[in-house]
């Protein structure tokens, strides 16, 4: 067995047993707390840039199949872990979790004690980190240095516009990494979809002539994608829009809130978000290191309609006369719980109701 080593930009440096791509990584340092879903995870291109700590003790029980991935490739830039599952059993079993790692160049470490890394991260707030193959020595200065957000975006955004479905209701998604699920989710609500690049000029968006417009998930900082901002204002003033994690940080950004980055990230499939018009609590599926600002939306026409219960960040939030909603969480649910599904078909019927009102109106 290989040994690596995980040097961290603080100087720490955590030896395991190398798995996966041999090649070594760089990228920032999360960590993730679900027990499962790891397949959706590392295909997820919010994850793009990033080494994934999956902090539950054997990973790869089920291996992985055709279904799970949330995009065509594993987005993750390495994998930390505990211990890996090389024998899985599953009925849908395509290949070996390890044997994933090698065919998408993706490097990876176990037998690293990742409670003691994750305790590290939660100390020092999100890291960078660098996959090492040789020995690794605590006085040699590593490079650390990162991709763009810009590029990351560029790299996992759809390069022109894919149309799916055959419904009436016609929704385009701007893809800044979307994932598959979302899609899925619209159409079994008999959807017409429209996946179109995060680049799409407000133009080009009217040509398509849709009746509602979601702004996706994504990698990376929101404020470094400011060149977007205008277009994102003026889409989101002319449709019915929900934006979905890096898409709500978008939509609040366009219309003059701030964001900041929070110590070590939401991950996992077990965060608490209220409802504040109902005080519901939901279990959701969360994968961010940034949240918008509360005290910035004092300055915007946003309500905030959702809150984290643990550290009372922004979760969800509604314009106060356009039909524009935002959240935080992930409603589509893959992985995790889906208390939060409702809110995917009450956008869908919002849109739909709209039409029809508008076409009302026209006739």
């Amino acid at each position: 067995m290989t040994k690596g080593q995980l040097v961290l930009e603080t100087g720490e440096i955590f030896t395991g047993d190398w798995i996966g791509y041999m090649e070594e990584g760089v990228g920032e340092l999360v960590f993730n707390t679900s027990m499962t879903g790891y397949q959706e995870m590392l295909t997820d291109p919010s994850y793009a840039g990033q080494i994934v700590i999956l902090t539950y003790p054997v990973v790869g029980n089920y291996g992985m199949n055709v279904n799970d991935s949330e995009s065509y490739r594993l987005q993750v830039a390495g994998v930390i872990l505990n211990d890996v599952c090389d024998e899985p059993s599953h009925y849908q079993l395509q290949s070996t979790f390890t044997e994933a790692l090698k065919k998408h160049a993706i490097p990876g470490l176990k037998n690293v004690d990742t409670r003691a890394l994750v305790a590290l991260i939660r100390k020092y707030g999100t890291v960078k980190g660098r996959l090492v193959l040789e020995k690794a020595f605590p006085d040699y200065k590593y490079e650390f240095t990162l991709p763009s957000v810009k590029e990351l975006v560029q790299e996992v955004a759809v390069k022109s516009p894919i149309q799916m479905g055959e419904g009436n209701c016609h929704i385009v998604i701007l893809d800044f990494g979307y994932k598959k699920s979302i899609v899925t989710a619209l159409l079994e609500l008999g959807c017409r979809v429209t996946v179109v690049p995060y680049h799409y000029t407000v133009k080009a968006i009217k040509a398509l002539q849709p009746d509602g417009i979601m702004i996706s998930n994504g990698p990376g900082n929101p404020s470094e994608l400011q060149i977007y901002f205008p277009h994102i204002k003026a889409v989101t003033e002319a449709y019915p829009t929900l934006g979905i994690c890096l898409g709500h940080q978008l939509v609040a950004l366009a219309h003059g809130a701030e964001t900041e980055k929070l110590p070590f990230g939401h991950r996992g499939s077990n965060h608490p978000v209220k409802d504040l018009q109902t005080g519901k609590i939901s279990i959701t599926a969360q994968n961010h290191g940034y949240v918008v600002k509360k005290e910035s939306l004092s300055s915007t026409i946003f309500q905030v309609i959702f809150e984290h219960v643990h550290d009372q960040s922004v979760e969800g939030m509604k314009h106060k006369h356009l039909p524009i909603t935002t959240v935080q969480f992930h409603p589509e649910a893959h992985p995790g719980p889906s208390d939060t599904a409702y809110i995917l078909t009450d956008f869908v019927q919002q849109v739909i109701q709209l039409k029809e009102e508008w076409l009302c109106e026209k006739a």
